[in-house]
């Protein structure tokens, strides 16, 4: 239970968020974010998404209880970015509860063993020859605690809700259409490969068995209620956020339905197959996958521009792709010239999470040609996988402005 000690101290902090939403700034970042992802920006956006080295930034909690950490935790994660390092994220009067959803996938256990220190995993495939094993799949399963989610919800409200506007969202559907994931978590890498090559018609058949469990995924979730529209202050993608006027807006009172609603896919795991196994083994179930949303963020960390030109172009409702730290940008950068798909550039974090001393001079130099490059493209910075600053947070502000100073001439 929430002390009346810490509701205070909590309701503090949500009064300091709804003052600094009302400030002018966030309200000219919103403008320019709509204007960004409509394709009529008026200069490029920049995020510095700092989870990855949140434990660095995040003063100690003040609360104890389970329910006092969970809020105080989400405010301070709001507040800390405009105070540490001013970057295009928008601060909104509203406190986000994430609906308790789980989808397990054809009802079958991902088996991962992980290193003692670090990120590192191993996988021990569920399928290893899908002529044998693809009898153990069955239906998927999707889960909604609702007891859960509505218990959060009045939580929330009873503490902050005269503050903050507590709404619920959901967060499983940032990740879940990444499809070749969720095919490596089951066979591992090494025989998802083998098998588009020696097991062809079972690989097909195992991906379109994928697609119709994640559309089927999709309806369930719209009949619980369990979608609610991402067209605002939203997270989507890989690091962007999703204000827009292209899709129904704040007074809709109709079911949400995925159509409604931005969608993330991406393909890490093709890295090293050739653009015709792509486009055969690949880009067919994408495509239907992308049908299922109203605006799409295609891409991660893989470079995309070997598979640009005969199929992640034509991907349905395809509005921003990922330009990682691997792709061509000399290729990319003429592709979106013209601006009718964003170039959302994800900058190596290795400028600012390898050493403790920022280098200023060699990070310019990088994202000024990254600047020069997309002169004719619709553009943002997306920064993300930065594991630690090793203390010095001054490189992260700098960063921001340095990105700023170089796209603004």
């Amino acid at each position: 239970m929430i002390t009346e000690q810490e509701k205070q101290y909590l309701r503090e902090l949500a009064k300091q968020q709804r003052e600094l939403s009302e400030d002018p700034v966030m309200k000219e970042r919103e403008r320019l974010w709509y204007l960004h992802n409509s394709l009529q920006g008026e200069r490029p956006m920049v995020v510095m998404e700092e989870e990855t080295f949140l434990d660095e930034i995040m003063p100690p909690l003040k609360c104890t209880s389970e329910d006092g950490k969970w809020i105080e935790k989400q405010i301070l994660k709001t507040l800390l970015p405009e105070r540490l390092f001013q970057d295009d994220k928008v601060v909104t009067a509203d406190f986000k509860v994430d609906v308790q959803v789980e989808l397990r996938l054809f009802d079958v256990p991902v088996k991962k063993v992980f290193a003692s220190e670090g990120a590192g995993f191993h996988i021990e495939p569920v399928l290893e020859f899908l002529e044998d094993d693809m009898g153990i799949l069955k239906d998927s399963v999707f889960i909604y605690d609702k007891e859960e989610t509505m218990r959060k919800k009045a939580v929330a409200e009873e503490t902050l809700g005269d503050i903050l506007q507590v709404r619920l969202y959901n967060s499983v559907n940032h990740w879940a259409f990444a499809l070749t994931e969720k095919i490596v978590n089951l066979m591992g890498m090494e025989n998802m490969f083998c098998s588009m090559k020696t097991e062809e018609d079972e690989f097909h058949e195992l991906m379109d068995r994928l697609v119709k469990e994640m559309v089927r995924f999709l309806r369930w979730q719209e009949e619980q209620g369990v979608l609610f529209l991402n067209n605002g202050n939203d997270y989507m993608g890989s690091g962007s956020y999703c204000f827009t006027k292209e899709l129904p807006g704040k007074d809709f009172a109709g079911k949400v339905l995925s159509r409604h609603l931005w969608g993330h896919l991406n393909s890490q795991e093709s890295v090293g197959i050739s653009p015709e196994m792509y486009h055969e083994f690949i880009a067919p179930y994408f495509s239907r996958m992308a049908e299922e949303f109203g605006l799409v963020y295609y891409g991660c960390c893989e470079p995309v521009e070997m598979y640009w030109d005969q199929d992640i172009s034509k991907y349905p409702h395809l509005r921003k792709v990922s330009i990682s730290p691997w792709c061509n940008e000399e290729f990319m950068s003429e592709r979106l010239s013209g601006g009718k798909v964003i170039y959302s550039r994800k900058p190596s974090p290795n400028f600012i999470g390898v050493q403790k001393e920022f280098d200023e001079d060699a990070f310019r130099k990088y994202i000024r040609h990254t600047a020069e490059l997309t002169k004719d493209c619709k553009t943002e910075f997306i920064f993300r996988d930065i594991y630690t600053l090793h203390g010095n947070l001054d490189k992260v502000k700098r960063a921001v402005e340095i990105v700023r100073e170089e796209t603004d001439k």
